[in-house]
């Protein structure tokens, strides 16, 4: 069973468009959004991904990847950081794909 991962967005001005980046980088997968009034859990199964182009398409040339530290109230998943992408991931589903000899 896969376990969903993602962020929990504050509620703010950015909060459609960081949404809007997140369903572009994981394209091949259904992106749930609950609305929750002062914040919003965004997730996916196992893995999802938001690249530092896609949030700079939607929030401006100046958005860096650290700015979402103070957007995130919480996250679920293991997170992986760099200036690059944050993915959140499922790591039952990392060690899961790594007993039965899968490629991770």
């Amino acid at each position: 069973m896969s376990q969903l991962v993602g962020p929990v967005l504050r509620m703010g001005d950015d909060v459609d468009q960081v949404i809007a980046a997140i369903e572009d980088d994981n394209p091949d997968q259904e992106i749930e959004v609950v609305d929750r009034g002062a914040y919003v859990r965004v997730r996916g199964a196992e893995r999802v991904t938001v690249t530092l182009g896609t949030l700079r398409h939607y929030l401006g040339p100046e958005f860096e990847i650290r700015s979402m530290e103070s957007m995130m109230s919480s996250f679920v998943g293991r997170v992986i950081t760099t200036s690059e992408s944050i993915t959140w991931e499922d790591i039952t589903a990392r060690s899961r794909a790594a007993a039965e000899g899968a490629p991770i």
